[in-house]
């Protein structure tokens, strides 16, 4: 069997490495998990229990960034993560120092993660996703194929990205989005049962969306209208939090039309 696994890199007893796989000094690979065939493991990856890296997957990369100038800096990948076949996945720089990919997340076949990216726990990246750097994704989201994500944009939890859109806004959480500009298509309803919400907690959450998508106000009026007439709860404090912070600004709503 052919292959160079530096003996440096600190590699728990149970981890299975396939043939030609390359392995660097500054790795950590945590117990049971396994490696295939072809893979590249550089320097300041750090994978954690129970994983798969499919064959051809080339993890810690340095950033695709001009302004990066060698500063060390880490890729932290956690427990029962699945990388696909002939993912890319890059180290942080010094904005952040690390590129994060939390527990129990899949990416599919080649997927693109650029630096600093912070992707959640449960996060789903289909087929071809591409994040450019600085992207932060919340858990249990879903990003269908050919997603492509702008630099430093948003997208909370629990939200599903329809196949192929261009995401150059934040997406707020607990929804859907798509379309060509990305659009709001309704609450992740499906999602959010699957994660255990209640009715109640789903139809609390739509109120909130149809006042700030459906009915037609401006970003500023839906949140005072918001803030007055929707109940207090967790949900709504994150909701109103994300759409408050975002700097790229949130996604569109649909073709505007007045409600009664």
């Amino acid at each position: 069997m052919t292959q160079y696994v530096s003996p440096e890199a600190k590699i728990h007893p149970t981890v299975e490495i396939g043939p030609f796989t390359v392995i660097s000094a500054d790795v950590e690979i945590g117990e049971g998990t396994r490696i295939d065939s072809h893979v590249v493991i550089l320097d300041g990856v750090r994978i954690g229990k129970q994983c798969q890296i499919f064959t051809g997957a080339v993890l810690g990369t340095v950033p695709q960034d001009k302004k990066y100038s060698g500063e060390q800096a880490l890729l932290i990948i956690g427990d029962h993560v699945v990388v696909r076949e002939y993912c890319t996945l890059n180290i942080g720089t010094e904005a952040t120092g690390r590129t994060l990919i939390g527990n129990a997340s899949l990416l599919m076949a080649y997927v693109h993660v650029a630096h600093d990216c912070q992707i959640g726990n449960h996060v789903v990246l289909a087929n071809n996703v591409n994040l450019a750097g600085h992207v932060i994704i919340g858990d249990y989201a879903i990003l269908g194929g050919l997603v492509a994500v702008h630099q430093f944009t948003f997208i909370g939890k629990y939200s599903m990205i329809g196949g192929g859109t261009l995401v150059r806004k934040d997406v707020p959480p607990f929804v859907k989005a798509a379309r060509e500009p990305i659009s709001y298509a309704g609450v992740n309803s499906i999602g959010l049962k699957r994660g255990g919400y209640d009715q109640d907690t789903i139809h609390h959450i739509q109120d909130m969306y149809r006042i700030l998508f459906v009915k037609g106000y401006g970003v500023n009026k839906a949140i005072q209208i918001i803030q007055k007439e929707i109940k207090d709860s967790e949900h709504k404090n994150y909701i109103l939090d994300c759409i408050e912070k975002s700097k790229r600004g949130i996604i569109r709503g649909p073709a505007r039309r007045n409600e009664q």
